[in-house]
């Protein structure tokens, strides 16, 4: 039996297999509100195959939006809009819908990529960044404020909201973005966070804040739903994030209660040098955190879109499950696909079932 295709619980969820679909940005979104592209885009992901999906980086405050195209869950009329999908979606699919709960930092006040991706102009509304430091992620970038107990207490709360947002809308799962240069990440790495008060310097001070705000998100999410977080195993820079820090900050978020950590790196250094097109390349970083906490259930990212190559991670412990984002837009059922090449049932909902590959004449005869 595939490894890959088998079920395994993230705290109170069971997922059918160890496929995840991982959060991917959009830039569709009207004032937050996720629009008729998001309800296709999340509809045809909910009948991948995939046992659970993970809607984009939504803003848990204006000022945290990468752009102003990003959803976010600050309102009501964002949060009765995602309802709405998660309503529509519990139709036909069962699928865990999960939503990433993120704070850009001051890489927020930025074009959508297709529009430039740098800061906006003031004409084109920009607003005030935020960061551990007044640095900008870039020159030619805004130079964010660097933020006071008051703004720390104002973030803080409005993850809180965000996570009471997220439940009332029917999600089963909050993910904490912790990860690719955003807010918590400007905190936790020595490359970005110069503070010298009790948020800089030491890992134990610059982890205070993110640990703060995951200890605040695990308080307000019901603990009936599961709650995981992304984070980076490395900057890909001299003097950014240690591992043995990686490995403490997982350990302290399973030890919090948080029932799966996310593997990922990258995003806080403009001219980091990132080996991206090596399949699995940030493996190293889910095998040292799964190594430090084998108790953690431990999520693997980056390039992985061979079924065997994800099946011989699960299989041998490296990781408990797979993320994939590029490969699920290059190919929405991917999972599918994945399940008959390791000798699974194609699990294709009814609607579909009859175009799958064993009804295929010749198929899996010798060519």
């Amino acid at each position: 039996m595939s490894q890959l295709f088998s079920p395994r619980a993230v705290g109170p969820l069971t997922l059918k297999n160890r496929v995840a679909i991982a959060p991917m940005c959009q830039y569709s979104a009207i004032d937050g509100v996720p629009q008729p592209w998001h309800v296709q885009h999340l509809g045809r992901l909910a009948i991948s195959g995939a046992g659970l999906v993970i809607v984009e980086a939504t803003g848990v405050e204006a000022a945290g939006r990468i752009t102003p195209d990003d959803t976010g869950l600050w309102n009501d009329a964002q949060e009765e809009a995602f309802a709405r999908i998660i309503r529509d979606i519990r139709t036909y699919s069962d699928t865990p819908i999960g939503i990433q709960l993120a704070h850009a930092g001051r890489k927020a006040s930025t074009s959508a990529p297709w529009k430039g991706g740098g800061a906006l102009k003031a004409e084109d509304g920009a607003w005030e960044t935020f960061s551990a430091s007044a640095e900008p992620f870039k020159d030619d970038w805004h130079t964010p404020t660097a933020m006071t107990p008051a703004d720390i207490d104002r973030v803080v709360a409005a993850f809180e909201d965000a996570a009471r947002r997220a439940d009332r809308a029917g999600f089963d799962l909050v993910e904490l973005h912790a990860a690719h240069g955003y807010l918590l990440t400007q905190f936790l790495s020595p490359v970005s966070n110069h503070r010298t008060d009790e948020f800089g310097g030491s890992y134990e001070n610059r982890a205070r804040f993110p640990l703060r705000v995951a200890q605040a998100l695990r308080d307000a999410w019901p603990r009936t739903k599961a709650l995981g977080v992304r984070f980076n195993g490395s900057d890909w820079v001299e003097g950014g994030i240690a591992l043995d820090e990686v490995t403490a900050f997982g350990q302290a978020l399973h030890d919090m209660g948080y029932d799966y950590l996310h593997l990922t790196s990258g995003g806080n250094v403009s001219q980091a040098k990132i080996p991206g097109d090596e399949p699995g390349y940030q493996l190293r970083f889910a095998q040292a955190v799964k190594a430090a906490t084998p108790q953690a259930n431990v999520m693997a990212v980056g390039m992985i879109f061979d079924p065997q190559q994800a099946e011989d991670i699960v299989a041998s412990g490296q990781a408990d499950f797979i993320a994939i984002a590029r490969a699920a837009l290059d190919d929405p059922h991917w999972a599918h696909h994945a399940a008959v090449a390791l000798g699974e049932d194609e699990g294709l909902p009814p609607q579909y079932e009859r175009a799958g590959k064993k009804h295929w004449p010749g198929y899996g005869k010798a060519r």
